[in-house]
């Protein structure tokens, strides 16, 4: 009798200890563990991120970190760290937190426009994912890369198409600039070549042309018309006299870094270099900015029209006036030119 007493007392002992170990479980496994408000929260956990890198950024998110590091050893996750953008919804459990962080990486949107070399690029595009700024510069620059896909580093700033990309978090240097390889294959598509053929133009030549288009005028529906000025020189072999190109090769000598050129001087016409399109005939050897997709389109749908010149229009700032003869266009600049004076602008 005393020994059937024993067992009872051992097997009720045992079951308590296994409805506090089930209970336990449950808990750590299937009870809500958040301690935030907002409705999601995001981590981002890095390439070749060790668990307690991850703890870290969990911690001030949960209610209990204890219960959530047993459930994640005995689920294996502490060894099996992936990388990415994670969600964790408010009123999750640990079952539910580990299984988002391990398998549902999210991908971000990412946007730029108006860089205006790869290194600005590299350091907007380094803000928005993993890779930095100067992976990010090797991986653009890349002469092997550059070679196999026909850039150079004058032009391969032209791949880079200003516009709105899904991508993950963790997309290395080289994941970015490959994809952003095959948008820009995307973008040149037979219809756009055969139109760049069209004005004797390569898309190389179309997306240089469109900087300095762009560079000019920021007006879509101006754009066509600059387009078709320089077009027009191009065709009968005149300098394209590009303002926007001197500004470009006087920005790259000591003297003119750090400063603003707000006026075209003729000092600045003497200037020594290939981009230097007063004393070099036909376009320069590559981009002097990215170029808007409105000024890429314009080049390639450019204005028909027998206009060779333009000037910027003093009572419509951002617009140009346009003109045939030289007489004309020498009217129309002497009138921006005192219209610079009159504001103070004299370099």
């Amino acid at each position: 009798m005393y020994i059937k007493k024993i067992l009872w007392a051992i097997a009720l002992i045992g079951l308590v200890i296994f409805a506090f170990i089930a209970y336990y479980i449950y808990g750590a496994m299937f009870q809500p563990n958040t301690a935030f408000n907002n409705e999601t929260a995001y981590i981002y956990v890095p390439t070749n991120a060790t668990y307690p890198q991850v703890r870290e950024q969990l911690e001030p998110l949960l209610d209990d970190i204890d219960t959530f590091d047993a459930l994640a050893s005995q689920k294996k996750y502490t060894t099996n760290i992936k990388a990415g953008r994670f969600a964790i919804s408010k009123g999750m459990n640990n079952n539910d937190i580990i299984n988002s962080i391990r398998s549902k990486n999210l991908p971000i949107k990412i946007a730029f426009n108006n860089q205006h070399s790869l290194a600005d690029l590299a350091g907007r595009i380094s803000t928005q994912i993993e890779a930095d700024s100067t992976s990010l510069l090797a991986a653009m620059t890349d002469n092997a890369f550059l070679n196999k896909n026909g850039f150079t580093r004058a032009t391969a700033l032209g791949m880079y198409l200003p516009n709105s990309y899904e991508f993950f978090w963790n997309t290395s240097a080289e994941g970015f600039r490959d994809k952003m390889l095959k948008e820009y294959n995307r973008f040149w598509n037979e219809d756009r070549r055969n139109k760049a053929k069209k004005i004797n133009l390569s898309p190389d030549e179309v997306m240089t042309l469109a900087s300095i288009v762009h560079e000019e005028s920021k007006q879509p529906e101006e754009q066509p018309r600059v387009a078709g000025v320089y077009l027009n020189r191009l065709r009968i072999g005149m300098a394209l006299q590009a303002d926007p190109t001197l500004k470009f090769a006087a920005y790259q000598l000591p003297e003119y870094k750090h400063t603003v050129i707000r006026r075209v001087l003729n000092i600045h016409k003497e200037i020594e270099s290939p981009y230097n399109t007063y004393k070099n005939s036909g376009l320069p050897p590559g981009l002097i900015a990215m170029p808007d997709l409105s000024a890429v389109k314009a080049v390639l749908n450019p204005e028909k029209h027998s206009y060779l010149y333009f000037a910027a229009d003093a009572k419509r700032v951002g617009y140009h006036k346009f003109a045939k003869t030289l007489v004309q266009h020498n009217n129309n600049a002497r009138e921006y030119q005192r219209y610079l004076s009159s504001q103070g602008i004299n370099r």
